[in-house]
């Protein structure tokens, strides 16, 4: 016993044509043999197309749902749009002739022959840690099509031109009409003489074989804004492949990734580093230079700075992308090293130290000394 057509696209009784041909194209692409190897694919496509052959053409629904099977297996199957042909097409000829072609006798016809956008590009570029801070000129290397410019892009030998197609009268499709008792149905394809173009190349150029395009290489200067991170991208306009007959070119598109610093580390638009002070820098105070993006810079260490307090350089850190005059800070983490070895002389010194502030404190000892000290 036949399966309900309806219940092989999955749709509803009452479905639309937009709905019925959404959920073919989807069935289609998923059981047709190109892409499906499973077992039971191949019978599945045929199922489907059936279907959709029935419930496609009003005519022919109509007559389904009246009399089911009975009412459109003595013509419909038989001579419909060509789906007996979809089982040997290649899985992108299926969607190229019938979404673009089909259209019950009546579709309009699209255009194959006409200038054609040339495609994007995509390149990846490695930045040093302060080149992604502060920006600059990159120079750069790309590999893309360019326009022929013996035969200026028409693929022709010079002092030659194409010709338009015979097969197609310079359509780049060719249409096949089929009747049936239920109506005229027509198969639009790619011409197999021009290959969709329109065009037959009789003498071809010699420097890019009738193709219009030659890969080159190319030297470009790109601009990199300051405060650029991993992942950025930037579109340089109009530098990717060359498009065909007239068609203006892609673009390219750079894709950014910085290299790590071994000093700096980079969080939003703030940098962080760290530095190590003697525990008497950290006890006394002092002015340190340290290194930041911009250069050596005076930081001061307040008296009895403890272990990881931060200390902020204000607008010492990434400039805003867009909006280079606003910059983060630089966040600089203290480390404090406590020697394990002390001369008999320092050992003195911060006994005696120990001792006066044991006798204020109560607590006694160079252990309980520093131990208060860094933990107030």
């Amino acid at each position: 016993m036949a399966r309900d057509y309806y219940e092989i696209l999955g749709v509803s009784r009452n479905a639309d044509k937009e709905e019925i041909k959404r959920a073919y194209r989807k069935l289609a692409r998923k059981y047709h043999p190109d892409v499906n190897k499973e077992e039971g694919a191949e019978e599945r496509f045929k199922e489907i197309n059936r279907a959709y052959e029935v419930l496609s053409e009003p005519e022919v629904r109509a007559r389904y749902d009246r009399f089911g099977e009975a009412g459109v297996s003595s013509g419909a199957g038989a001579g419909g749009p060509g789906f007996g042909d979809f089982g040997d097409m290649g899985f992108a000829d299926i969607f190229e002739s019938f979404f673009t072609g089909f259209a019950g006798g009546g579709g309009q016809r699209r255009s194959r022959g006409g200038p054609t956008r040339g495609d994007d590009l995509r390149l990846d570029l490695k930045l040093d840690f302060r080149e992604a801070i502060f920006g600059g000129e990159k120079e750069i290397r790309i590999g893309h099509l360019e326009t022929c410019n013996t035969c200026g892009g028409t693929g022709a030998k010079p002092g030659t031109r194409p010709q338009s197609c015979s097969t197609c009268n310079g359509a780049g499709q060719v249409r096949r009409a089929t009747r049936t008792p239920f109506g005229s149905f027509t198969q639009v394809s790619v011409c197999p003489t021009c290959n969709g173009t329109g065009q037959v190349i009789e003498e071809k150029c010699d420097t890019c074989g009738g193709q219009g395009q030659k890969q080159e290489t190319k030297k470009l200067k790109i601009t990199v804004p300051a405060g650029v991170d991993n992942g950025t991208r930037l579109r340089v306009s109009s530098e990717g492949d060359a498009g065909q007959r007239g068609g203006p070119p892609g673009d390219l598109y750079v894709y950014l990734f910085v290299n790590e610093d071994a000093e700096f580390r980079r969080e939003g638009i703030n940098i962080l580093s760290e530095i190590k002070i003697s525990y008497l820098q950290a006890i006394l105070g002092c002015r340190l230079e340290v290194n930041t993006v911009d250069g050596p810079t005076e930081l001061t260490i307040p008296p009895g700075t403890q272990p990881n307090t931060v200390l902020t350089l204000e607008n010492k850190g990434v400039p805003k992308l867009g909006n280079p005059v606003m910059r983060g800070d630089h966040l600089i983490t203290i480390a404090i090293d406590i020697p394990t070895k002390l001369t008999a002389e320092e050992r003195e010194l911060l006994e005696k130290l120990a001792k006066i502030k044991g006798d204020r404190t109560g607590k006694g000892g160079l252990e309980g000394f520093l131990g208060g000290f860094f933990h107030k």
